[in-house]
């Protein structure tokens, strides 16, 4: 089967046959990959396993050093980043425990606050729309 190279941003959903891609087979997929040299590697568990960074949560004191660096009031530092108030109280006092995504986000933070400070300034300019297909 020939592979029609699109970018995301060209395909109009709405007019994919979707009972096509529901019947392509798991064969038929790997031979596609196979044959598109622009397609990443499929790592295995194994693979992915080894690769994988742990990303240590974030000390009381990480928290708060991180705000003052940043000249920020707890206050400012939930409001420009996203926060509640009562979470970065929390946190800085280790009645609470960054997980997860928010781990992360305080590390992004950490390096690249004004990237930051961009990418949720766009929030509103930018409207994520479900996709028709489930």
């Amino acid at each position: 089967m020939p592979i029609d190279k699109h970018f995301r941003s060209d395909l109009d959903l709405a007019k994919i046959d979707w009972a096509k891609v529901d019947a392509t087979s798991d064969a038929e997929i790997r031979a596609q990959v196979e044959a598109d040299e622009d397609t990443a590697p499929i790592f295995s568990a194994h693979d992915l396993a080894a690769l994988a960074r742990p990303v240590e949560p974030p000390t009381a004191e990480d928290v708060r050093s991180l705000r003052l660096r940043l000249g920020l009031t707890q206050e400012a530092f939930a409001a420009r980043y996203g926060f509640s108030v009562h979470a970065v109280r929390q946190y800085e006092t280790a009645r609470r425990v960054p997980s997860g995504p928010i781990r992360t986000l305080l590390r992004v933070i950490a390096h690249e606050p004004d990237a930051v400070t961009r990418a949720l300034a766009r929030r509103d300019e930018t409207k994520i729309t479900p996709s028709p297909h489930k």
